[in-house]
């Protein structure tokens, strides 16, 4: 089985609140791809992006709220 490509040549992509200035380990996360959430390194943004679906990037982030 193939994993279906996405294409994020237009996706708006958010800098985590937590990055800073500094250059530090920062994420960015792309807004308005319907039912996946790619995520990808704020300083290598050329680099691969990790695309999650929706329900599990939801719940990973209620879980690390929680904790």
């Amino acid at each position: 089985m193939r994993a279906a490509r996405i294409d994020l040549a237009e996706a708006r992509w958010r800098k985590s609140t937590y990055s800073n200035g500094q250059g530090g380990d920062c994420l960015e996360v792309a807004e308005g791809v319907w039912g996946v959430v790619p995520v990808r390194d704020s300083k290598n943004q050329t680099g691969p992006a990790l695309v999650f679906p929706r329900a599990a990037w939801t719940a990973f982030i209620e879980a690390v709220r929680r904790d």
